[in-house]
């Protein structure tokens, strides 16, 4: 029985393909020609300690690399294999896809050690097609498996995240509506979370087509480029994305002072008509003898007409200048 970190273990060949190997059947087969993959918790306790005494064989940089916390993605060959780390989406529940996964690997021609911290579905995936005796056969094919579902997971992120931009931009010109800033922020914030691993993904796969290794073949390396040219798509994309976000911030930026700027220019207009009005209420009606119109009984009439008037020519003069009316 396996101890609790080691959530899959399996022969890549043999008559164990298919099965889960027992922990000596796994030890035995990481140490011979069989090639042999194993899968670990890095947050349980005791797999530190399992790595350290029982895959003492590799490299003690590869080691140190498999038990890092904090992670980005990179390429390191070291003797006949290679320690490579990849970040995919997280579909973990309550997370955020754009806080990609980190999912570290060792592999050579005969071994393949893989550790996370948290649940990689293409991790999951490779297992199920394991027991399901499709998986690969090889580290090479393996590890083209692994790119590829990986791979694929990022562009249907991009893919969505695409779509999203689409529809937001769609809303920003037919509306002005103040939901829509939080919606641009936060789409934003989820292309910098993910773009920040992109670029050095691309770098990593793009360093494993350079890479000459045992196991990686022709047809492996093709078969990676291939990856790499996706992923080189999806940054590109991203990049694309991210200007585009910036673009519709910028456009609900301007359509908010555009409308601040109606709102003050309107009370600008009715501030304009009403002061001199209230210039005149203010001067007749200071308490004071000798005010005109006094005695008269229809002054308060006069007074209200020839405030009509002046509003009128006010009105006139503001439309001859262009402030109302007039394809203003």
């Amino acid at each position: 029985m396996p101890p609790p970190f080691v959530k899959f273990a399996h022969a890549l060949t043999g008559p164990d393909k298919g099965t889960d190997l027992s922990e000596d059947a796994l030890l035995r087969a990481l140490r011979e020609d069989v090639p042999a993959w194993v899968h670990l918790d890095g947050t349980q306790e005791g797999a530190e300690a399992w790595i350290s005494k029982h895959l003492d064989y590799l490299d003690p940089q590869a080691i140190e690399a498999l038990l890092d916390v904090d992670t980005s993605p990179r390429m390191t060959v070291l003797g006949a294999g290679m320690i490579l780390i990849l970040r995919g989406m997280n579909f973990n529940v309550g997370k955020d896809p754009e806080d990609m996964v980190s999912a570290r690997i060792w592999i050579d021609a005969h071994r393949i050690v893989t550790i996370s911290r948290l649940r990689v579905v293409a991790i999951e995936r490779m297992a199920q097609a394991m027991v399901a005796d499709q998986g690969p056969a090889d580290a090479g094919a393996f590890l083209v498996k692994l790119v590829e579902d990986i791979t694929e997971n990022i562009a249907t992120f991009q893919k969505n995240l695409d779509l999203r931009a689409e529809e937001l931009e769609h809303k920003v010109v037919a509306n002005s509506d103040d939901t829509l800033r939080r919606q641009v922020v936060d789409m934003r914030l989820q292309i910098i979370a993910a773009r920040r691993y992109l670029g050095p993904q691309r770098n990593s796969l793009e360093a494993i087509t350079q890479t000459e290794l045992d196991f990686l073949d022709q047809t492996t390396c093709r078969e990676i480029e291939e990856e790499h040219l996706k992923m080189i798509r999806i940054v590109e994309d991203m990049d694309e994305l991210r200007d585009q976000a910036t673009v519709l911030r910028e456009e609900l930026s301007g359509q908010l002072s555009d409308r601040l700027n109606r709102n003050m220019f309107m009370l600008s207009v009715l501030s304009a008509i009403f002061l001199p009005l209230g210039f005149l209420t203010g001067l007749f009606g200071v308490n004071v003898a000798g005010l005109p119109g006094v005695e008269e009984p229809y002054a308060f009439w006069w007074l209200c007409g020839g405030m009509g008037v002046l509003v009128f020519l006010q009105l006139m003069l503001l439309w001859r200048l262009r402030w109302i009316g007039r394809g203003r």
